[in-house]
């Protein structure tokens, strides 16, 4: 196996993948995100994750999530179209509109999640694999080209079996193992994050304030935004890592400890509108 050479991401370079709006452009163009999960007590999961997708420009974000939170979420920002799911039958109808699929915000471990799980990966859609739907997929022997998965190393250890340290001893090995078993493109958070599909890139920004719950399901809504927006998905996982991370530096002007998640949002909208 030759070494790979991780290039460092810049953001303006990245946002090269983004084509001006045309001025007779409507949503339907900017592509329709749905995200998938907010079990009992983790709604806010996916309503991180679906304004994320707003705030990076798709057109239109569908929620599919426990009942109990659709109302809340909706409450909360009016933008996202949500929608109460009890049973995996009634994803089908979302999955038929939706042009990408972010699976695993606050999706949890039990048989409601794992019901979800298995009918998005029966659809042809592109997906963005994140938090617990990477815990179903550990034990799922499963390849696929058109998703991005993106554990941290935590996850990244049940994926491959091994133990958080070794993961965090190698990471660009743990990383071209991931894209070995699953292929697709995969996303190592963490301190210099690493994404690897056909190139491997490594991002130097962000902060330590950024280790707090949610920001994972920001980063997937982005990913899942920039996909929505007919980008491929290596570009839409190497723009969408730079913009989180741009984002996170500038929120944390105010100071690193006490940073949230949703912080991010407006200076998400400023990166991608320099």
């Amino acid at each position: 196996m030759h070494t790979l050479i991780f290039k460092s991401l810049d953001l303006n370079t990245q946002l090269l993948a983004l084509k001006p709006r045309l001025v007779d452009a409507h949503k339907g163009d900017f592509g329709h995100v749905l995200v998938i999960g907010g079990e009992y007590g983790m709604g806010g999961a996916v309503r991180l994750a679906g304004e994320a997708a707003l705030r990076t420009g798709a057109g239109l974000v569908s929620i599919a999530t426990r009942p109990e939170h659709a109302i809340a979420i909706m409450g909360n920002c009016p933008e996202l179209m949500c929608h109460g799911i009890r049973t995996a039958k009634e994803l089908n109808p979302l999955l038929m509109r939706a042009n990408v699929v972010v699976i695993g915000p606050g999706l949890g471990s039990q048989d409601w999640g794992e019901k979800l799980f298995k009918s998005a990966l029966q659809s042809e859609l592109p997906l963005v694999v994140d938090a617990d739907a990477l815990k179903h997929l550990a034990s799922a022997d499963i390849k696929r080209s058109n998703w991005i998965l993106t554990p941290h190393p935590g996850e990244a250890a049940l994926l491959l079996g091994q133990n958080v340290s070794d993961i965090q001893a190698d990471r660009e090995r743990a990383v071209t193992a991931l894209r070995e078993q699953y292929q697709g493109v995969i996303v190592l958070k963490g301190a210099g994050t690493l994404i690897l599909g056909e190139k491997a890139y490594r991002c130097y920004d962000g902060n330590p304030g950024m280790a707090t719950a949610g920001m994972g399901d920001v980063l997937s809504g982005i990913i899942a935004g920039l996909i929505a927006q007919k980008l491929a998905l290596e570009d839409a996982a190497n723009l969408g890592v730079s913009v989180h991370a741009v984002a996170g530096d500038t929120a944390a002007l105010k100071g690193e400890r006490g940073l949230k998640a949703s912080d991010l949002f407006e200076p998400i909208h400023q990166c991608l509108n320099p």
